[in-house]
């Protein structure tokens, strides 16, 4: 992934620019030199993510804060755990607690969420893949998360894959024209991947020369049989495919003793619920 500081400080600079607004009222009622000790506890088992944008967040209005970390990001944390200590003026600390804790919160969800998923999977020797279901302006964020709960990112955007869904193929006249036109335009260091819906339609994409296929809602047995399909006809070229669809926790270790190379999961980044932390004065 690319360098996060740039990614990091738009973020931060957009969530402060929409809580804090003018200024913060109530932070006034503190005296502007007052220097305050505050605490981060974790009140629930979690995967730790976040800790540049929860500094950032202190460091943009009070420069001189002081943030001590007892643990880092990917690392497991459990409930009750301390982790962090923030020093630094009494103001600063509450009006940027709010902005500190969403980005520590939701990215720390991501990163247990897909933890998760990767813990129920181990030994089958496929991977959990994200998607670009995240939430509009914080999608660098999120894949980040997935990384440091031990998944893959999939492409980044539009820019970096080419990744062929049906109504691609629809508009392109087949799975062959698409895939033809697609290698034809697709530069070195970007891969090609496509969707199919069945067997035949794997069959197809083989044929013409995919080399990453995404099988999008097959069921378990059709997952066994493309994965034997694909061995038998891809004459020893090597073609990974992915499944993807109404995938979740109870199912997705049967989905990965199928054979498949990679798992895709929407519910990595669209579907969560913050970690529970409290920040307080000590």
């Amino acid at each position: 992934m690319k360098d996060l500081r740039d990614e990091i400080q738009r973020n931060v600079q957009q969530a402060l620019t929409e809580d804090v607004g003018e200024g913060d009222l109530t932070a006034a009622l503190i005296p502007s030199g007052t220097t305050m000790n505050a605490s981060v506890i974790s009140r629930e088992d979690a995967v730790l993510c976040g800790m540049q944008w929860f500094a950032t967040c202190f460091m943009t209005l009070a420069p001189d804060t002081v943030i001590d970390w007892f643990a880092k990001d990917g690392d497991k944390l459990q409930a009750g755990q301390k982790l962090c200590e923030v020093t630094g003026n009494a103001r600063a600390l509450l009006t940027a607690e709010r902005s500190a804790l969403n980005f520590l919160q939701l990215l720390s969800a991501v990163a247990t969420q897909t933890r998760h998923y990767v813990d129920a999977i181990v030994g089958t020797g496929a991977a959990i893949v994200d998607t670009r279901k995240t939430l509009p302006g914080l999608r660098m964020a999120q894949k980040y998360a997935v990384t440091c709960g031990g998944g893959i990112n999939h492409r980044l955007g539009l820019y970096d894959g080419i990744l062929i869904k049906e109504n691609h193929i629809m508009a392109a006249g087949g799975i062959k024209p698409a895939l033809v036109k697609a290698q034809e335009i697709a530069p070195p260091h970007v891969f090609i991947q496509i969707e199919v819906e069945s067997l035949q339609e794997l069959q197809e994409a083989i044929a013409a020369g995919a080399s990453m296929v995404l099988l999008d809602n097959f069921s378990l047995r059709q997952l066994s049989d493309a994965v034997t399909l694909t061995r038998q006809q891809a004459g020893g070229e090597r073609i990974i495919l992915e499944a993807s669809g109404n995938i979740n926790l109870q199912t997705v270790r049967q989905v990965a003793e199928t054979g498949v190379d990679r798992i895709s999961i929407g519910g990595l980044t669209k579907n969560i619920q913050a970690i529970d932390l409290s920040m307080r004065f000590i």
